[in-house]
């Protein structure tokens, strides 16, 4: 008896301490919608939320402080029936060594984005089978962020989870649903196309670099992280002249600019002339941004 209530207080404590990978927030929003009864909007938001959290995405005990922060941002534009048109905008972010800082990661909106769903119908996620639309892009993106994670911490850590994604690219590509073609621009499947491919190992390695090498250290030495995330920025250029346009590139600045804008007009002096000629041309876009870096 006394070795049986042992073992279920260590069961009792060692599920306690084995928190799920994400702390996600799923947000649902409808006003595009003319809809008298929301209900059916809420009760998505709350079964998202509980799929995302609650569901085990890795074999990685992780603890409570270890858990990703991320945000879903789902907007319905059409709805009809149990017939669902939208988009889906995703944030991540992670916390900086020495600080209280949380550096963006991944900031994406993906348009492609129609799925059927019954209210109350359980989201259930099988890696090796498209159950739905809903379900397999939400746990393309878990996995997306996961993998992104993981690269910022360890020099393309994120490759099994982005094999994962990978793996419900595959799945999907019969379903016939927007967002997984291959023909498709900046769809899923290019994307993590992307990301798997050496053609963009650049990429991966500025993660690692930038997060691990650079920004981390900016607390203990200002200096250094900043010369580091500058020759990182380097990196780009050389992807862009093998493709350019790159889709990765426009990813990593969606979420990057005004970080960098912001470590840059700040602190030990760098030579931001050279700076802003690099960033112009990677990213051209954002031009407006780097001209505010005036240190």
């Amino acid at each position: 008896m006394r070795n049986y209530l042992i073992a279920l207080v260590f069961i009792f404590v060692t599920g306690s301490t084995a928190a799920q990978e994400l702390n996600c927030v799923v947000t649902v929003n409808s006003d595009q919608v003319a809809q008298t009864n929301q209900q059916i909007f809420k009760t998505l938001e709350r079964s998202l939320n509980d799929f995302v959290n609650r569901n085990k995405w890795t074999n990685r005990v992780y603890k409570d402080n270890e858990r990703v922060n991320a945000q879903m941002f789902i907007t319905i534009t059409e709805f009809e029936s149990n017939r669902f048109k939208g988009n889906i905008q995703i944030q991540s972010s992670r916390p900086v060594f020495n600080t209280s800082y949380e550096t963006p990661i991944f900031n994406y909106k993906d348009n492609q984005f129609n799925f059927e769903y019954i209210e109350f119908q359980p989201l259930v996620f099988n890696e090796n089978v498209f159950e739905s639309n809903l379900v397999s892009v939400i746990a393309y993106y878990v996995y997306v962020i996961l993998g992104l994670d993981a690269d910022t911490f360890t020099l393309e850590g994120g490759s099994e989870y982005f094999r994962k994604a990978q793996n419900i690219v595959t799945q999907a590509q019969s379903s016939n649903s927007l967002g997984w073609s291959q023909s498709s621009d900046r769809s899923r499947f290019e994307l993590m196309d992307n990301l798997m491919s050496n053609t963009y190992r650049e990429y991966r390695v500025a993660m690692y670099n930038y997060h691990r090498k650079g920004i981390d250290i900016l607390a203990d030495n200002n200096s250094t992280g900043k010369q580091v995330i500058a020759g990182t920025l380097n990196l780009f250029e050389t992807m862009i002249k093998r493709r350019p346009n790159a889709f990765l590139v426009s990813t990593f600045f969606d979420a990057k600019s005004e970080e960098i804008r912001n470590i840059f007009s700040d602190g030990p002096k760098v030579d931001v002339i050279q700076l802003k000629e690099t960033l112009n041309r990677i990213a051209p876009l954002y031009s407006s941004t780097w001209n505010e870096i005036k240190y």
